[in-house]
């Protein structure tokens, strides 16, 4: 089915004018990030050369889209924006709160028993406010977006980390809190700083075992897990024309796991071919007219040096299949270290369970490497040795592999096939296991593998590849197996080998499906009604945050110093807490369970000044709340990296919170902070981190000054009464100042559209 193609039109009709006011302004050849950055500027932001990594821009990005689980936020936010439609095409996806236990049709049945009421919701919604609803089932967001919505030199917003995906169709897209979404639906600008460029120079081509997963592992082990934090990342060069249209949304979505802005590939024939297969031939038609517009500039590309801040190279003939982890997404071991490297650092050497797909790698291509491997497996007498779980990306995937038998060659081998969704990538996984809190090791083709990740087990050790690796491993059973190398013993005693994987890029019959699962907006809304209950404990109406208009913040009650790494899962896990994730005063019950408490090296564990007592940390935070007690929060490096939600800012907000201060913030995080009006400030000094004691209240001196590029003095005041001052930076802009004085952006876009 073919969407906005008026839209696109309108985009590509005035894509070049634009280009030519960014090429007078700029006065040098274009990145491709730049042509689309500069083409969406907010019809009220003066072009002028911006200052990557310093500037605040206005952009007006094309579309917005929304899983399930941030949708309800983000939409109780814009019931309260003030506004009658969404300003631009808008879509609300529902795939996150489908719970993967037995297999699809039981699994899908369940979620909608379970979750009526919230689907109902969002259904609601979607028709009063003019945005599309996909209902549960139809696939997960980023396959959906990238087969039905993502179109070359496009730009948009999605309230999800992974939107990013959109990149492999030469699209800039960004994951961002719902706020953000609000911002763009309610027809404001939205802002961003500009973002620093990496230049990704791919050469040479990908064969046997490799594929493009092991690209973005290769990028994570290089860049590290906050190493893109600012930037964009630009593929380039003769090996980024070699990979798949899907191969590269592959790349782009695990972008996200190095704290990337986004990623993109210009556009070349393996996109136009993806456009034509997904039935979007008049598209691909309008992309081909301005093929040159739609990519870098042929002297960017020759003098990367010159208009990237940083260059990296990597030649795809040589990368060796990667698995990365436990724990982290950027720690590679290559496939012939891999048994070395487990066996060195004591990981359980055996693999509990295998599982393939997400929305990083379930696409047609994806389904049938992996299903080559399998086939063989079958033909080879072997089986999985454990647990196998499929995830399709949508229900085109799924029917069409279904239909060519891509599917049953899993299943042959022991493989369960799971509902179209999110599932275990995201912690709704109700595991089959006698002890969840054992040591083990599972194998994904996931993108996120922190601590209790999957499975909420904290001694889980998660380990991320390729699905054809995923699937080889698991039928090898260990992580000391190498299936370049090393033989398998089947049912018969033999020995046998794996032989590399092979594909299809596009089914030879086409992309089918009987059953799309999208409703439209509604022509006429005037008689939708929204029901929210006063009693129902899965939705909750917002009441607007206070205005921050003191002199002073005084008399801040610590409440925890996190350290290390503090994910937005730390803060907000999500698996069963996704069913709060519509009503702020549940789901604040878990706030920052996951986090360490720097003082006893334990989660879930703080010190309540008002009783003296140690506590879960949630529960002093609300024990802070109900006194009336304010509280701050202390952050080590790339403090909030991982996913978009802004629930982790929303639930200190809520419980009191009002400062926090961190050594580094991820981007998404430190946004979402400032939207939702909490002061967001980083150590000046980083080793005065260690400064800041269990029992320390604190006062914000002068926020009612706060200016941009001017410090703030923090006032520590010691339980032994002893007082310093040391100051802290900020990254406010002006606006971004008006939403914290007005107690939030929303507060200060429900003010300016009365």
């Amino acid at each position: 089915m073919l969407f906005d193609l008026d839209l696109i039109k309108n985009v590509y009709a005035s894509f070049e004018d634009k280009l030519k006011d960014a090429r007078n302004t700029l006065n040098r050849p274009l990145t491709l990030t730049e042509k689309i950055l500069y083409s969406h500027l907010h019809k009220d932001q003066p072009i002028k050369e911006f200052k990557r990594g310093e500037d605040y821009v206005n952009f007006a990005p094309d579309r917005v889209a929304m899983q399930d689980a941030t949708a309800q936020m983000a939409l109780l936010q814009f019931m309260n924006a003030g506004r009658n439609k969404v300003a631009v095409p808008s879509t609300v996806h529902c795939d996150h709160l489908i719970q993967a236990q037995v297999g699809a049709e039981k699994d899908l049945s369940t979620a909608w028993n379970q979750n009526s009421e919230v689907f109902e919701f969002l259904k609601s919604v979607s028709k009063k406010y003019g945005i599309g609803f996909w209902e549960p089932g139809a696939g997960i967001i980023h396959q959906v977006v990238l087969e039905n919505y993502a179109f070359p030199g496009g730009m948009m917003i999605g309230t999800d980390s992974h939107t990013v995906n959109a990149g492999g169709l030469g699209m800039v897209a960004i994951g961002v809190g719902g706020a953000d979404a609000v911002d763009v639906m309610a027809d404001m600008p939205w802002e961003l700083k500009m973002p620093k460029l990496i230049g990704v120079k791919l050469t040479g081509k990908l064969s046997g075992w490799a594929s493009s997963k092991d690209v973005i592992l290769k990028v994570a082990e290089i860049l590290t897990a906050k190493g893109g934090t600012g930037f964009i990342l630009e593929y380039f060069g003769e090996g980024a024309n070699s990979i798949s249209c899907t191969g590269k949304g592959t790349i782009c979505n695990m972008g996200a796991e190095i704290g990337a802005t986004t990623s993109l590939f210009g556009y070349d024939n393996r996109m136009s071919d993806y456009l034509q297969n997904t039935g979007r031939e008049d598209v691909a038609e309008l992309a081909n007219q301005l093929t040159a517009n739609l990519t870098g500039d042929k002297e960017v590309y020759d003098n990367p040096d010159q208009y990237f801040d940083k260059v990296i190279e990597i030649n795809l003939s040589e990368i060796e299949p990667l698995v990365n982890g436990p724990f982290t997404p950027d720690l590679a071991h290559p496939i012939s270290k891999l048994g070395d490297n487990a066996t060195k650092n004591d990981y359980p050497l055996d693999i509990e369970v295998g599982l393939i797909g997400s929305c990083t790698n379930s696409s047609y291509e994806d389904l049938t490497r992996a299903a080559s491997i399998a086939k063989q497996a079958k033909e080879k007498k072997l089986k999985v040795k454990t647990e196998f779980m499929v995830t399709p990306g949508s229900e085109m995937i799924r029917y069409t592999t279904e239909r060519d038998g891509v599917l049953k060659y899993f299943e042959d081998i022991g493989g369960i096939v799971l509902a179209n969704a999110c599932g275990p990538c995201i912690g709704q996984w109700k595991r089959h296991t006698d002890d969840p809190e054992r040591k083990n090791t599972i194998l994904t083709s996931f993108n996120r593998n922190f601590a209790k990740r999957n499975d909420g087990n904290p001694n889980t050790h998660g380990f991320v590849s390729s699905p054809e690796l995923v699937t080889a491993l698991t039928i090898g059973g260990t992580l000391t197996f190498n299936p370049m190398k090393d033989p398998l013993i089947n049912e018969d005693g033999e020995k046998v080998y794996l032989d590399p994987p092979t594909g299809e890029e596009f089914p030879q019959q086409g992309f089918d499906l009987k059953e799309m699962g999208f409703i439209p907006p509604a022509k006429d809304s005037s008689d939708v009604e929204i029901v929210v209950k006063e009693d129902s404990n899965r939705l909750q109406l917002l009441e607007p945050f206070p205005a921050n208009n003191e002199k002073d913040i005084k008399n801040l009650k610590l409440l925890i110093k996190a350290k290390g790494k503090c994910t937005t899962d730390h803060i907000s896990m999500a698996g069963p807490w996704l069913r709060f994730r519509g009503h702020l005063d549940n789901i604040s019950d878990n706030l920052l369970q996951g986090a360490v408490n720097e003082f006893h090296d334990k989660a879930n564990y703080t010190k309540n000044q008002v009783n003296g007592k140690y506590d879960k940390t949630p529960g002093v935070a609300r024990a802070y709340k109900e006194a009336g007690v304010q509280s701050f929060i202390i952050g080590d490096e790339n403090y909030g990296e991982g996913s978009s939600r802004e629930h982790a800012a929303m639930e200190p907000r809520h419980m009191g919170v009002r400062v926090v201060i961190v050594r580094s913030f991820a981007r998404i995080h430190e946004t979402n902070l400032k939207k939702q009006g909490i002061l967001a400030l980083t150590f000046a000094n980083t080793a005065d981190y260690d400064k800041i004691k269990e029992d320390d209240t604190i006062n914000v001196l002068d926020i009612d000054k706060l200016a941009p590029g001017k410090d703030v003095t923090v006032e520590i005041n010691h339980k032994d009464g002893a007082t310093e001052k040391i100051m802290a930076k900020h990254t406010y802009s002006p606006v971004q100042i008006e939403w914290f004085h007005a107690g939030s952006a929303l507060n200060l876009i429900r003010k300016q559209n009365k």
